[in-house]
């Protein structure tokens, strides 16, 4: 599977015609004949078009709709389609626009939904048989947001059981292949979302990130992924109900995009209002302007890592400080404390709510995967609760400290590559080396703060990144400097 590196002026070239739009100082011209290509724009490049009235949201839409036909059977990204569903949604979009409505910053930009939040008349499955019929009455605020922005869902992708991996496989939709390279995972646990965007299946994805559930496929199928800080963005499945602490503080929805430019759109659409979530806060998308200091953690905590990531990182702090940027080796508050804490929690809660869920289910990926946890965190009771939440506010205070003197800071996604596909379950020793690389995407969600992948490229075949962190609510700097390391879209992968 090679990717394709056409570059987006070589697209104007090939669809040269009779009228053209500019986006991001770009030509992208079309003619009927070539409508089919609309799958591979950004949604940056797509929604001005639709705007304009140059093309309609239905041929934008029936274009993704033909991109999935194609790829979706190799990849297995979206598992619950709604090809009739969008193409009235598409229709009814143009039939606004044609009356002068005033198109929503998404107008005619396809995206898909990660099928654990609720979305009215699909099955919240989670990945799991046991809610196969779980039917949601209502959106999801994250829904919800999308729509009102005037994006279409066009399908809804793939998950492990219970969301709980960094690969993605369940025994009712099956695995997601990784449309970059088939050997290697598609990350997880929002691994449908990442194929689906890598792939042109609509131009955002969104997923959900409590340890790097956006984070790590963005950087598996090399794409761009965003976790907001939380109380960003609304969320609330009422075909669950509350979700006990650990999922309050740590779990987050977010977008996964091809450019960084799409994340912004999506993160701006996504944080609209919704007092369903009662974490949500109206916080602006801009913040105070900040030094342009990056503090760089090639190994944070002493953390192993692989050399073709420590050369990504080191490229990106060469392009952060050619930008302006003061880039210094500095060691960022504790992480692994972080990481065990974070662990701890979310252990506990699962112990409590999914228990009896897990057994209904009896995934073989999912009870592995359990009991390997299980061995990294011990049960607790009410003290160590109290002690995990004060440890909480610690490194919360530790990490906000820190970040007020430097804004940024440069670290790994992970310590690896991405990993052979289902190599955490191959052993025990297998699930531990993919657990100590992760500790740099499980321990920030502890402190509710907001993450970055940027896909900066290859190693051979595979994808790299990096991760940049934040301080809460200062997902600006992160897209400020996402876009000095990734100016243009990254390539489609070529099923």
């Amino acid at each position: 599977m090679r990717d394709s590196h056409l570059d987006r002026r070589a697209i104007a070239v090939i669809l040269l015609m009779p009228y053209g739009f500019v986006s991001n100082g770009r030509c992208l011209c079309l003619q009927k004949d070539q409508m089919t290509e609309l799958w591979t724009l950004t949604a940056s490049e797509l929604a001005p078009m639709v705007a304009a009235r140059q093309i309609s949201v239905k041929e934008a839409v029936s274009s993704v709709l033909q991109r999935i036909e194609a790829v979706n059977p190799a990849l297995n990204a979206i598992v619950q389609r709604m090809d009739d569903q969008a193409l009235v949604a598409a229709e009814a979009a143009d039939i606004a626009l044609a009356r002068g409505d005033t198109p929503g910053p998404l107008t005619g930009v396809a995206v898909t939904i990660k099928v654990n939040v609720d979305q009215a008349g699909y099955a919240t499955t989670n990945g799991l048989r046991t809610q196969a019929t779980l039917d949601a009455e209502f959106d999801s605020p994250v829904v919800v947001n999308l729509r009102k922005a005037g994006a279409i869902v066009v399908g809804r992708t793939n998950t492990p059981a219970f969301s709980l991996r960094w690969f993605t496989r369940n025994s009712l939709h099956g695995g997601t292949t990784n449309p970059r390279d088939r050997t290697l995972t598609p990350g997880g646990s929002s691994g449908g979302a990442g194929a689906a965007v890598a792939s042109g299946m609509g131009a955002v994805g969104h997923g959900t990130d409590i340890a790097g559930s956006i984070r790590y496929p963005a950087y598996a199928c090399g794409v761009h992924g965003l976790r907001p800080s939380l109380g960003r963005v609304a969320a609330f499945n009422a075909t669950a109900g509350d979700r006990l602490i650990g999922g309050q503080l740590m779990a987050v929805s977010g977008p996964l995009a091809r450019s960084v430019a799409d994340l912004r759109l999506a993160l701006a659409a996504m944080a609209a209002r919704d007092m369903r979530d009662p974490w949500w806060q109206p916080m602006p998308l801009r913040g105070a302007e900040v030094s342009r200091k990056v503090a760089y953690a090639e190994a944070p905590d002493g953390m192993s890592v692989a050399q073709p990531v420590r050369d990504a990182l080191r490229a990106a702090a060469a392009k952060l400080r050619d930008a302006g940027y003061q880039v210094e080796e500095v060691q960022p508050p504790p992480l692994r404390e972080a990481m065990e804490m974070q662990l701890r929690l979310w252990m506990a809660e699962f112990r409590q709510d999914a228990g009896a869920a897990l057994r209904a289910e009896n995934d073989p990926d999912a009870n592995f995967v359990y009991s390997q946890l299980m061995r990294h965190c011990s049960e607790i009771d009410l003290h160590g609760l109290m002690s995990t939440l004060r440890a909480r506010a610690r490194l919360t205070r530790l990490w906000r400290t820190f970040l007020a003197e430097w804004p940024l800071v440069l670290c790994p996604v992970s310590g690896e590559l991405p990993f052979i596909n289902h190599l955490d379950v191959a052993s025990s020793a297998s699930f531990d080396a993919v657990l100590e690389a992760q500790l740099p995407m499980i321990a920030t969600p502890f402190m509710g703060l907001p993450g970055l992948t940027v896909a900066t490229g290859y190693a051979g075949s595979s994808p790299v990144g990096v991760q940049l962190v934040a301080d809460q609510f200062r997902e600006d700097l992160l897209f400020d400097a996402g876009e000095i390391l990734s100016p243009e879209p990254v390539a489609l992968a070529m099923v």
